[in-house]
């Protein structure tokens, strides 16, 4: 992959900044209580999030971060998958790429794996 830093992550919550540039959505369920004009997504690409049965294990426990890292980088590997995280790479080449999150530990979420997957 190609190498780029203009990768951030921040939760859909957030007010939205002007240095955003393409605002995404990773998660595969929607944001509650959020519309889609307060979003201000450029879109959602819910392809490349983890797997129900992951998600549901994980269910955001710190001390299981290493182990999700791990076992979503593996179903990264999906072809599905694997083609959003192209689509990703694509638009974090071409400009500054914020993915956004819902939830409250984005710094431990499928956006951060994400995120450093793509500064590579």
């Amino acid at each position: 992959m190609a190498k780029t830093t203009d990768v951030q992550v921040r939760r859909v919550y957030d007010a939205v900044n002007d240095d955003d540039g393409a605002r995404v959505l990773v998660d595969h369920i929607w944001p509650r209580g959020m519309t889609k004009t307060k979003a201000a997504l450029d879109e959602w690409c819910k392809d490349v999030s983890p797997s129900t049965e992951l998600r549901k294990w994980y269910n955001h426990d710190p001390a299981k971060f290493d182990e999700f890292t791990k076992r979503y980088k593996s179903e990264l590997k999906d072809p599905a998958r694997a083609q959003a995280l192209e689509h990703l790479q694509e638009l974090a080449t071409s400009g500054k790429l914020t993915l956004l999150t819902a939830t409250k530990a984005a710094d431990i979420s499928e956006a951060t794996v994400l995120a450093g997957l793509l500064r590579r």
